[in-house]
């Protein structure tokens, strides 16, 4: 997943969707954030490392030098000059152009961008009591500064003017397209709204920011104090000596020497819960990560994700639409909800009903154990490992020792990189890193150039945001001269010291597609930052991550770094052909709990405006069991009180994107399959044609350029296991 970057004219950028939101309303009022005198500035740029662009090979942010208390200093300084670069640009009493008004667009913000490129990445990662307070203080702000950029009446005029007369101007297509695509997100964000509907979305845009840093902090401290701690090694049984471990050491770290702690990862179901043989302590950890944000006090998010989906709904009524969810999708591939929704409920008696089958095959091994109870969602994931061992002898412990971290990462990930793109990587220790576990990689291109550079920060930190994501420190843009600097966060079990980095397959599937976002970041080939990269759609974004994701298995990629840990020995070809066999295994789950949160994501963003406000409990169940959706043993993959994506992250109305993409990387995948695989000519014409043209052209029409037709379902549908290959065309 990319994380939402702050754009230089945050084109891109969606209304106050996230927490790293930016831009505020008209410049002739003064921007809250410009609290800071002319001598405070001229002494902070003195001492604070981001007032000078750096030094550092391809401009990295040097956190070595940065202090926790550069950051605000630099964000409201940042917005101040922001805001008078946007203000001479509309003020400018010569006729508007492209080269005096886009131009300097994007070229603006230079201060405000390097300082929350860097604060993004801390707090998502690497966050402090401190920098969580300076996030919600200057939340409002940022989002004030954000519609004193769409809001001024001004700069619009002379947006929509070049817009009027873009086809007269003979602009190169990337130009143009930058025209329109900025023309729209001024419209899309309430450019042509009366001046006081401006000032109550106004209003509304700062009490959503503000909320969702709140969710993301509050979550994050949930998720730290809903780690289950136990004090009886014995209610472990089943872990490896491995996770034992990690167990004990994360909750030494914690102060509670003896005693053994399960973190909590971002999902509703827990790694743990595959291997814990002891059934109360799989139940306790299971309502540990359900009930997370859920006990009251401080950390309960239900009140605030109410509030967050009924001032969207309010939002969308003031742009014009019935829903969030109608206004968010105007500018996607999907277009409309209703498009959306028919796609994901298409999916469901399909998924469903293989799931049911899935747990009657896991319902068989309780019963023939005695077990005497009926499977719960706590016990899926044990006993279908034991289904998955009976079915096809394989289970997770057989496995792990081949997916020592390093290996994957150096001759999994970047091996695949080589070939297909001609790639290679060489480890870099004299660059700063925000937290010592994070290594960093100088990229070269296939003639020898350097590129980019490539952060990875893999292991769980209790001040670390859940989940994986990818995000740029640097964007590239020949009109700026800058290289990609690009960074993939996941959260995978740090060991203890002296232990190897083992993963299990979900992890290394992990890592492939949080690449797949890095390689689409490190391509980047466009002139203008806004275009750049990952500045996509939601559902074309998360395309090349899923895509990325088929190279995992590829033979000649698998057996490059399928290694033991150990010997060095490549996994035994018997042991690969049971993983192959094995490849459905547990698609119905997976997809139901995919399908079940992306719908109730969609739930929460169709609520029209003159709605009450739900019940958090209430609404979810209502949206699960109206869309048949609600199996009690299969959870939908977030619930909506710790649901980061949607209220904190940027996907509201988007996690339908995860299901639309797979369609398009799948189906993409058979192109590749056509045309002989992995190749350096396929991967450097999906590069050329996908990887490098960022938000440069209509992306429908880039993907049926490349792929040669409109995408079709069914290629995803047989990958899932939804449905079987066609005849003469089993994988």
């Amino acid at each position: 997943m990319p994380r939402l970057r702050l754009l230089v004219i945050a084109t891109s950028i969606a209304m106050a969707a996230c927490s790293q939101s930016s831009n505020d309303a008209n410049p002739a009022t003064p921007a809250p954030a410009a609290s800071a005198s002319a001598a405070d500035t001229a002494q902070a740029s003195t001492a604070n490392p981001f007032f000078t662009a750096s030094t550092l090979p391809f401009q990295a942010p040097p956190f070595d030098k940065i202090k926790e208390g550069d950051y605000q200093p630099a964000i409201e300084e940042g917005m101040r000059q922001h805001l008078a670069e946007i203000e001479k640009i509309a003020a400018n009493p010569e006729a508007p152009t492209f080269e005096n008004t886009f131009i300097p667009m994007e070229k603006s913000g230079a201060l405000l961008k390097r300082a929350m490129a860097a604060f993004d990445t801390v707090t998502g990662a690497n966050t402090s009591d401190a920098l969580q307070k300076v996030q919600e203080i200057e939340a409002p702000k940022l989002a004030a500064h954000r519609d004193a950029i769409y809001l001024n009446a001004k700069l619009f005029d002379r947006v929509q003017s070049i817009y009027n007369q873009r086809d007269k101007l003979e602009l190169d297509p990337e130009s143009l397209r930058l025209v329109e695509v900025t023309y729209k997100d001024f419209v899309h964000n309430g450019a042509k709204l009366s001046d006081a509907d401006k000032a109550k979305l106004k209003d509304l845009n700062k009490e959503e920011s503000t909320l969702s840093t709140q969710f993301t902090n509050k979550l994050l401290a949930a998720t730290k104090a809903g780690a289950l701690t136990v004090d009886d090694a014995a209610r472990l049984k089943g872990l490896s000596e491995g996770d034992l471990a990690a167990a004990a050491q994360a909750a030494k770290s914690r102060d509670l020497d003896g005693k053994w702690t399960l973190a909590l990862q971002n999902t509703t179901q827990q790694p743990a819960l595959k291997d814990l043989d002891d059934r109360a302590t799989r139940e306790a950890l299971f309502k540990a990560s359900w009930d997370r944000a859920e006990h009251g006090g401080d950390n309960d998010t239900r009140a605030t994700i109410e509030r967050i989906a009924q001032i969207r709904a309010e939002q969308a009524k003031l742009l014009g639409y019935p829903t969030f969810a109608a206004w968010k999708l105007e500018d996607q591939m999907a277009k409309t909800p209703d498009r959306a929704i028919a796609f994901m409920q298409n999916l469901v008696p399909a998924a469903t009903a293989r799931a049911e089958r899935e747990a009657r095959d896991i319902q068989d091994v309780i019963d023939s154990q005695h077990g005497g109870f009926k499977v719960a969602a706590w016990d899926w994931q044990h006993y279908a490992e034991q289904v998955r061992k009976a079915k096809y002898d394989l289970d997770e412990s057989q496995i792990k020792p081949y997916f020592e971290l390093d290996n994957v990462l150096q001759n999994g990930v970047f091996y695949a990189a080589n070939q297909l793109y001609g790639l290679t990587f060489k480890e870099r220790h004299d660059i700063p890193v925000w937290q010592p576990d994070v290594r960093v990689f100088e990229v070269f291109d296939k003639d020898g150039t350097s590129m980019a550079l490539f952060y990875c920060d893999y292991f769980k930190r209790d001040n670390k945001g859940g989940g994986a994501w990818m995000s740029n420190l640097v964007d590239q843009s020949s009109l700026l001269g800058t290289k990609p600097v690009i960074y993939n966060v996941a959260n995978f079990t740090k060991p203890a010291p002296g232990q190897p980095a083992l993963l299990s397959f979900d992890d290394v599937i992990t890592m492939f597609h949080e690449f797949g976002h890095a390689l689409h970041g490190m391509f980047a080939d466009t002139r203008y930052p806004s275009l750049s990269g990952t500045s996509t759609a939601r559902d074309f974004v998360e395309f090349p991550s899923q895509f990325n994701e088929h190279w995992a298995t590829n033979p000649k990629v698998f057996a490059h770094y399928a290694r033991h840990y150990k010997t060095g020995e490549a996994m035994p070809k018997a042991l690969v052909d049971k993983i192959q066999k094995a490849r459905h295994f547990n698609s119905g789950y997976d997809m139901t709990e995919l399908v079940a949160a992306a719908l109730l994501d969609m739930g929460w963003h169709t609520i029209p405006a003159d709605a009450p406000k739900k019940d958090a409990d209430k609404f979810e169940m209502g949206v699960l069991t109206k869309d048949k959706i609600n199996l009690s043993y299969v959870p939908p993959r977030y619930r909506s009180s710790y649901f980061q994506h949607i209220w904190g992250n940027g996907y509201a109305a988007g996690y339908y994107a995860y299901l639309w993409t797979e369609m398009l990387a799948d189906d993409g995948f058979e192109w590749f399959k056509e045309h002989g695989g992995m190749t350096r000519a396929n991967g450097d014409r999906f590069r050329k044609m996908v990887l490098s043209r960022g938000n440069t052209e209509d992306l429908a029409k880039m993907y049926k350029d490349w792929r040669g037709k409109e995408p079709s379902v069914e290629p995803m549908l047989v990958a899932r296991g939804l449905k079987d290959a066609p005849k003469g065309n089993e994988k």
